[in-house]
């Protein structure tokens, strides 16, 4: 016990750390109160692993590289780019869409100086940051007007209380969705001021359902696209026309949380995901869905429909608290003018990853795995035929023929090579199935493909479980 306290007394102390650290070229420059308090975690560290094994020895060098450590997992940024080998086209946690290159231009333009966000350079007033994407937002929906917030529930929240606060809003108990992060449409009506009104059961609404429910307090109709859930079986809805025309005999506006939204039709399997083009052309008066999903752009909510609802929303005050911002918007002009003026089926990241053929799958994963082939002595690679999903809460239950391969480290464990990949410079996210890695081809570039090699043939064969 004696030794552990002298070994304790012993340790360095601050001002020592400091001086020996600032006299390193490396961390010379660094802010004080950083260096500091790296060197008080660092023999904090030592001081409980001393603690621990008693016959450890701790130097002064020791100390400041772990200082150095700690240093380097501060100052370097977490959000960073990956790579997405796991065959989730909108994988929420990697960020859901991609930009395309005009958009990244059109972001890139704008962060550079100042920008044209609400000024209008013909008539040298100020103008409204929605004019830069209403009119293309229009062309490409049909919709009269339109406008833009930061995020889908946002948009659903704005139409919400500038339409029907302090009133009722039906909504059938079989479209009362929950998605990611816990947004509940009954949560979204409550904070809007609104009373939810629920009609028919989980699986079955008739349109007598809706009829009986209003009233004189009842301010919309909303419906809720399921699109990451399905009820099958015993299942019944009213027919798009007949709701259409109930909310029309009432006088009620028609809203739809159409969730993912997509411009360009879709289809996988039996499953068909709507067009927003589509939802207002059936006799929606108000439709949202998100910028960062199906679209293929930057995230926002974007609310298109009649153009008196429209007024509401842009006259209400809530409206500057949820506002898109200039990077946001540039990315979604930028998106808009791939839809409008360029190819958006190869040109917008996620529509090009939907659209690829198997057979391209097939040939990508088979030269991934010929690039891969001497380094055989690391890894059993194969090719195989596998399933994606497009995920973001689109397509639910659908599965996506895709091609990828399997790896087995020969060296080191599966576990200890997926996290090695994890932690390289540009992460290598993979999936992991049967003690093997599984590298899908549906989302990757063929930038992303070149890195793979490089990052398998870095890692080497030194590394050791």
């Amino acid at each position: 016990m004696e030794e552990l306290q002298e070994k304790l007394r012993s340790l360095p102390g601050i001002d020592r750390l400091l001086t020996i650290a600032s006299s390193q070229n490396d961390l010379a420059g660094l802010p004080h109160f950083l260096l500091v308090e790296s060197l008080r975690q660092a023999t904090e560290l030592f001081r409980s692993k001393l603690k621990a094994q008693p016959d450890n020895e701790v130097s002064v060098t020791e100390i400041v590289d772990q200082a150095r450590e700690l240093l380097r997992q501060v100052m370097e940024p977490s959000l960073k780019r990956v790579i997405n080998a796991t065959g989730v086209v909108l994988h929420t946690n990697l960020g859901r869409a991609p930009l395309s290159m005009r958009a990244q231009d059109r972001v890139k333009s704008v962060m550079t100086g100042y920008c044209a966000l609400e000024y209008d350079v013909t008539s040298g007033e100020r103008g409204s940051r929605y004019s830069h994407v209403v009119r293309r937002l229009c062309d490409l929906t049909g919709a009269e007007d339109a406008i833009v917030v930061n995020n889908n529930a946002a948009a659903v929240l704005l139409v919400l209380s500038s339409i029907a606060f302090g009133q009722e809003v039906i909504v059938s108990r079989g479209e009362l969705v929950e998605i990611g992060g816990s947004f509940r449409i009954p949560d979204v009506l409550r904070q809007s001021g609104a009373t939810l009104v629920e009609v028919g059961t989980t699986n079955k609404t008739h349109l007598s359902d809706y009829e009986q429910a209003i009233g004189t307090e009842t301010a919309a109709i909303l419906k809720v696209h399921t699109s990451n859930y399905r009820i099958i079986g015993f299942t019944a809805k009213p027919d798009d026309a007949e709701l259409v025309a109930l909310a029309r005999t009432h006088k009620l506006p028609l809203i739809e949380d159409l969730g993912s939204g997509t411009i360009l039709p879709l289809k996988a399997g039996e499953w068909h995901e709507p067009t927003v083009s589509e939802r207002l052309a059936v006799g929606m008066d108000i439709i949202t869905f998100s910028g960062d999903k199906l679209f293929g752009g930057a995230q926002a909510g974007i609310i298109a429909g009649k153009k008196r609802y429209i007024d509401q929303m842009r006259n209400h005050s809530l409206l500057r608290a949820i506002r898109i911002d200039k990077l946001s918007l540039a990315a979604l002009e930028g998106t808009l003018l791939d839809y409008i003026c360029g190819r958006p089926e190869e040109d917008i990241p996620v529509q090009r990853m939907l659209h690829i053929s198997i057979e391209a799958l097939k040939t990508q994963a088979k030269t991934l795995a010929e690039n891969l082939k001497p380094l055989d002595y690391l890894y059993d690679v194969g090719v195989i035929h596998i399933q994606s999903q497009v995920g973001g809460g689109a397509f639910p239950a659908v599965d996506l023929d895709s091609y990828g391969l399997t790896i087995k480290p020969r060296q080191v464990s599966t576990a200890y090579l997926e996290k090695i990949l994890r932690r390289q410079p540009v992460p290598l996210i993979v999936r992991v199935q049967n003690d093997r890695l599984i590298i899908d081809m549906r989302c990757l570039t063929a930038d992303d493909l070149c890195n793979i090699s490089e990052i398998l043939a870095g890692i080497g064969k030194g590394d050791r479980q």
